[in-house]
C-alpha cells in the first residue's frame, strides 16, 4: 500500500513545486522610476554651504519636487564616474556598502510608498504602498520632525560586503561611510534651501520592518527633508 502511495505523493509535491515556480516566474519585476538627471552646478559654494548648514527640525506644509529629491539621492550614493562606478561618497575598497531608502509622504509626481533608490540607472523602485512617516516617527521615539518632512531618506548599510574583506575593521569603515553619505546630503539640502537633519535614535527592527528591509541590513540614519520654515 505504502509503495503505491508514494509516487502519488511525489507527483503530487512536484507539481505543487511547479506551480510555485510558475508563480514566481510571473511575478512582475519592481518597477524602475527615472528620476530627472541631476544637475552638477549650482548658485551656492561649497564653503557657503558649509557656513549655512544647520540642523532644521521645522518645515513648510508644501511637497517637494522630484528634481529636488533626485538631487538629494545623488548627492548621497550618485555615480560620478561612469568609468570605474565611483560615487559621490569615498567608500573602503569601493565595495558601497549602504543602501538608500525613501519614504515618499508629499512629493508631486510621486505616490506615498517606500522606495529603494538604484546609483547605477538613478532609478527608484518601490516596495511598498502607502505613507509610512507616522509609523517612522513612532519608531523614532515620536521625534516629531520625521513626520513633519514631505520625505525621509532612509541611509542604510549591509555590513557584510565590507567585513568580508576588512573583518572588523569593516564596521567602522561602514559607519564612517554612512557619515560622508549624511553630510552629502546636508550640503545638498541646503543648495536647494531644504532642511534637514540627522536622525540616529529610532528601533532599528521597527525601521527595518516599516521599510521591508532584508535581514541582512541594518538602518544608520533617518533624515526628513522639507521646504525649510524659518
Amino acid at each position: 500500500m505504502a509503495s503505491a502511495v508514494l509516487p502519488l505523493v511525489l507527483a503530487f509535491r512536484c507539481n505543487r513545486n511547479i506551480q510555485k515556480s510558475n508563480i514566481q516566474k510571473d511575478l512582475p519585476a519592481p518597477k524602475e522610476i527615472a528620476l530627472p538627471v541631476p544637475v552638477y552646478k549650482s548658485q551656492i559654494s561649497v564653503e557657503e554651504a558649509l557656513l549655512k548648514r544647520r540642523s532644521v527640525r521645522r518645515y513648510k506644509d508644501e511637497p517637494l519636487e522630484m528634481k529636488e529629491i533626485s538631487q538629494l539621492l545623488w548627492a548621497a550614493q550618485g555615480i560620478t564616474s561612469e568609468a570605474d562606478g565611483g560615487r559621490t561618497a569615498p567608500s573602503a575598497g569601493a565595495l558601497y556598502p549602504l543602501e538608500i531608502y525613501l519614504a515618499s509622504g508629499e512629493i508631486n509626481a510621486l505616490a506615498p510608498g517606500v522606495y529603494r533608490y538604484h546609483p547605477a540607472g538613478h532609478t527608484l523602485s518601490l516596495l511598498a504602498e502607502g505613507d509610512v512617516r507616522e509609523a517612522l516617527t513612532a519608531a523614532a521615539h515620536l521625534q516629531g520632525s520625521v513626520n513633519r518632512g514631505a520625505a525621509v531618506i532612509i541611509i542604510a548599510a549591509e555590513y557584510s560586503r565590507t567585513t568580508r574583506k576588512y573583518g572588523e575593521r569593516g564596521i567602522r569603515y561602514v559607519q564612517l561611510e554612512a557619515g560622508h553619505a549624511a553630510q552629502s546630503i546636508c550640503l545638498q539640502s541646503v543648495s536647494l534651501q531644504i532642511g534637514t537633519v540627522t536622525i540616529g535614535s529610532f528601533n532599528d527592527s521597527r525601521v527595518k520592518e516599516i521599510l521591508n528591509m532584508p535581514e541582512n541590513q541594518q538602518p544608520l540614519y533617518l533624515m526628513p527633508v522639507g521646504k525649510r520654515k524659518d
